[in-house]
């Protein structure tokens, strides 16, 4: 038997938890049994929350597919297929992960197992890119356009946070980026599902992703090769040799036989709290957040209120949901972005369970 297995790329916070969730219940209503590898560079899924416990589900954590923890992708993708018996996989990249890599690692996969790999969506946030083409610099932009020029299907989501004029020209931008793609402009990811794949594929087989591939690589191949490749993800957990320290750094480098883009400007620190905090005080602490920050997410108590809430912050916008998670979930916040304080982070954070006590 072939599983299906179809890949999900773009940018932290950009909406493929929100697709994932999409194509979850589409899958469901025809009678499918999807299951879901997702991928995370630092040390707690808090994405996985928002998915079904029905649904099957592997966790790599700690690191990106195409780099730190490409060898256990075969292990998941293997027992997954062989222990739950899925109709499908679905693949949700980290946001920090080259999409060529991450692509390259699946076919690898398929050496053992019998797959047959979809082409590849990415999920590009509007307003996030509008914001980094004015400047067209720095690693991330650099990373963001990697991950656009690999998709089949651009879905452009978030267009509700700009005007049609600007909706128009990054519209046209994609299509000069990678005019092989199909976009479809998109407000929550709120696209036809049936006919997303089947039309990328007669848009784009194998061979002219390849080919794209090949050309990409030899047009980047000067500026890849002037970056140093080395990963230095910046983690921190409970699990300190200090034992009056619930925080603590883990770096941690990679030498690669093979270069690609690095994402070793992204940094992401997990922090794990003692007990409630104060919602009021919390909303502030989003609010105040460097723009560094691109990305936040967690599980977390409020002194004021007797529920759990799922909280989520991307491009300066925060959002709180109440929940109840399945298991033994810890009251836990992550927050990603480039080069931004932890330290200044970790002390803010102390500081309302402190005044909460």
């Amino acid at each position: 038997m072939v599983t299906p297995v179809y890949i999900l790329s773009g940018f932290l916070g950009s909406g493929k938890t929100t697709l994932l969730q999409r194509l979850i219940a589409h899958w469901r209503e025809q009678g499918l049994r999807p299951a879901v590898i997702m991928n995370e560079i630092g040390d707690v899924n808090l994405d996985g929350l928002l998915v079904s416990s029905e649904v099957p589900m592997a966790e790599m954590l700690g690191g990106c597919i195409c780099c730190t923890i490409r060898g256990d992708l075969s292990v998941q993708m293997a027992e997954l297929i062989e222990g739950e018996k899925p109709d499908l996989i679905v693949i949700e990249a980290t946001g920090a992960g080259n999409p060529m890599e991450i692509f390259d690692a699946v076919t690898e996969v398929s050496l053992y197992l019998k797959l047959d790999i979809q082409p590849m969506v990415t999920v590009v946030d509007a307003a996030h890119l509008a914001d980094l083409h004015a400047s067209q610099q720095g690693k991330t932009y650099r990373l963001m356009m990697e991950q656009i020029r690999c998709g089949s299907v651009l879905i452009l989501n978030k267009i509700d946070l700009l005007e049609p004029d600007r909706q128009r020209e990054l519209a046209d931008f994609l299509q000069r980026t990678n005019p092989y793609a199909r976009i479809i402009p998109a407000v929550k990811c709120d696209v036809e599902i049936t006919s997303l794949w089947k039309t990328a594929k007669e848009q784009d087989k194998a061979s002219s992703l390849i080919q794209r591939g090949a050309a990409y690589n030899e047009q980047n191949s000067e500026a890849v090769h002037g970056q140093d490749h080395g990963h230095s993800h910046d983690h921190e957990h409970p699990h300190s040799h200090d034992p009056q320290d619930h925080n603590h750094d883990h770096n941690h480098d990679h030498a690669h036989t093979h270069p690609h883009a690095s994402h070793e400007h992204v940094t992401v620190y997990t922090h794990y709290f003692d007990g409630p905090v104060d919602s009021e005080a919390f909303e502030r602490f989003i609010t105040e957040l460097p723009r560094e920050v691109y990305r936040g997410k967690g599980v977390l108590r409020f002194s004021d209120t007797a529920s759990r809430f799922l909280f989520q912050y991307a491009y300066r916008e925060a959002d709180y949901l109440k929940i109840t998670p399945q298991g033994d979930v810890p009251d836990v916040a992550v927050f990603i972005g480039e080069h931004f304080d932890k330290q200044d982070i970790a002390r803010r954070l102390h500081a309302l369970e402190r005044k909460s006590m």
